[in-house]
């Protein structure tokens, strides 16, 4: 289950963001920070402006005003090997996997130490083989290409090419979407115990409530510009708010906070958690 109090060290800091794109306003002085360690949510329905803050978090699009700190960095006006190295410090896994089709697992995984150490191609392929196997994935997948996998596997081998440089940051966009609830549901164990062992600070893009449930220490609610509420989904669920409400009101909603609930018992009272939802 999610940490009920996470450190108070802020790894991201969102002041007064602005962005449009021509007359439409997707950010408006929107207010925001994650702190060290935590698992982090944005949620938020299509055009709220998740993606394009994730676009703005990783610095591939910059907002009209306002300022991002990551790592301790203000991205504003970074030459490019200030932006470089920062960008080293994170890892990205991207909704569709990212994966170069013309590449071995193995070696999607190997690019990122191929482009930015000195490392030779032994080391490199090793640390790929236990990248991949930090993931759950068996060695002989590296050998194979990303068409032969399937969309859990894919999701893997992205969340392993993310993990190639030992990041402090992770950024997950959708990863479980697509997943059958069984692969949905490795993956949220993957990802909590990322945190726990390593200390990863993960960002997590999700219309999927049962992660949301079982892995977020915290959420953000993005509508009409701003941020509409922000805690945990159990203090996010008490909020008098019809942009938040509508994650809890509706059959799905209420199912996944049915089950964290039972699964939170059991962890509670000794017992194993109970399977998720098929």
């Amino acid at each position: 289950m999610p940490r009920a109090e996470p450190p108070d060290q802020s790894v991201i800091e969102i002041s007064k963001l602005s962005t449009r794109f021509g007359d439409h306003v997707v950010h408006a002085e929107l207010d925001l920070e994650v702190h060290r360690a935590e698992i982090f949510a944005l949620i938020g329905g299509s055009g709220s402006g998740k993606s394009t803050l994730l676009r703005e978090m990783i610095l591939l699009q910059r907002p009209d005003a306002g300022t991002i700190r990551v790592l301790g960095v203000d991205l504003q006006d970074l030459g490019d090997e200030e932006t470089i190295a920062l960008r080293q410090r994170w890892g990205v896994m991207f909704q569709h996997g990212g994966l170069f089709g013309s590449l071995t697992v193995r070696q999607n995984i190997g690019l990122p130490l191929r482009e930015h150490t000195r490392l030779d191609d032994a080391l490199i392929d090793e640390i790929a083989a236990w990248k991949l196997a930090m993931t759950g994935l068996e060695p002989e997948v590296g050998m194979q290409y990303p068409s032969e996998l399937s969309g859990g596997m894919m999701k893997r081998a992205s969340l392993a090419r993310a993990l190639a440089l030992d990041p402090e940051l992770l950024f997950l966009d959708e990863p479980t979407a697509g997943l059958d609830p069984e692969s949905a549901g490795e993956v949220d164990q993957l990802v909590r115990k990322l945190r726990d062992q390593f200390g990863l600070t993960i960002v997590i893009i999700t219309h999927d409530l049962d992660l949301l449930w079982q892995v977020a220490d915290r959420a953000a609610v993005l509508a009409e510009g701003k941020v509409q509420g922000i805690g945990s989904m159990i203090e996010l669920s008490r909020m008098d708010n019809p942009a938040i409400q509508k994650y809890f009101d509706g059959p799905r909603g209420r199912a996944a906070q049915e089950q964290a609930r039972t699964e939170a018992q059991g962890d509670q009272s000794g017992g194993s958690p109970s399977s998720k939802p098929k």
